[in-house]
């Protein structure tokens, strides 16, 4: 049977969806980290580091270009049928909750009047490991518009695990965060883009609204909404291969 949970917030009800609801078209881009990456970084690390001053050229390209950042709850009240978008939306997503999110990501963010969501696993803000958000940064972005969204507790393979895991890992960590923010979180990002059929259950029956994979794509519907996909940048996507990434989706 799918367990229930008792929230730590009177949940918000998912909006109901008019019909079937919409078919969006929104890129939602995944990001890691946002510095330069390490010297002798390995190759992973090495795609996962986009540089800052590559970042906020991006940045400076989608609001060049007419781009405006909306939030994961305006794009699922769109897909519903019962609320609108701007003519071109962008959700910008952050993986693992990395320090230099806050010391590089946020400030730029707030430059070019964007927001963003964040996806954090809390073990490592719990463990204040330094690579990490400490719950003080976490609170400071979301006073100022920054969304968060879970990624776990422990950032593990969520695939063919048994319930008790599953609530550990996905409501521990969503209780953490609402914890510390004062509000329901409603967005998971699955690690590593791994989850099954469970994972799915799991997340339904402990009030999420959506989640995002890393999955290719930008089309999504309703029924979609706990498998959106996004696009990946890397850390050595040139600008102009931004631009062209960015004008295909159009």
């Amino acid at each position: 049977p799918t367990p229930t949970f008792t929230p730590t917030f009177t949940p918000t009800p998912l909006p109901t969806p008019i019909g079937d609801g919409a078919a969006l078209h929104v890129p939602i881009l995944m990001y890691h980290y946002i510095s330069d990456p390490p010297p002798g970084a390995d190759a992973i690390r090495r795609d996962l580091s986009v540089p800052p001053a590559r970042f906020e050229e991006q940045l400076a390209w989608l609001r060049q270009a007419g781009y405006q950042t909306v939030s994961m709850k305006d794009v699922v009240y769109a897909l519903s049928g019962r609320g609108s978008l701007p003519e071109k939306p962008v959700v910008l997503s952050f993986d693992d909750g990395y320090r230099d999110n806050y010391q590089n990501a946020f400030p730029l963010l707030k430059k070019y009047g964007f927001t963003g969501i964040f996806f954090v696993f809390t073990q490592v803000i719990d463990e204040y490991n330094e690579s990490y958000l400490t719950w003080e940064m976490v609170r400071e972005m979301h006073q100022a518009g920054m969304e968060f969204g879970s990624h776990s507790y422990r950032h593990l393979d969520l695939r063919g695990r048994d319930v008790d895991l599953l609530v550990y890992e996905i409501v521990g960590s969503k209780e953490a965060i609402e914890e510390r923010i004062g509000e329901p979180v409603r967005f998971f990002c699955y690690p590593s883009g791994r989850y099954d059929e469970m994972t799915v259950r799991v997340l339904e029956s402990a009030d999420f609204w959506a989640a995002v994979t890393t999955q290719w794509g930008a089309d999504f519907t309703f029924a979609d909404r706990f498998e959106i996909p996004r696009i990946r940048i890397h850390g050595d996507t040139t600008l102009e291969q931004f631009a062209a990434i960015m004008e295909s989706l159009e």
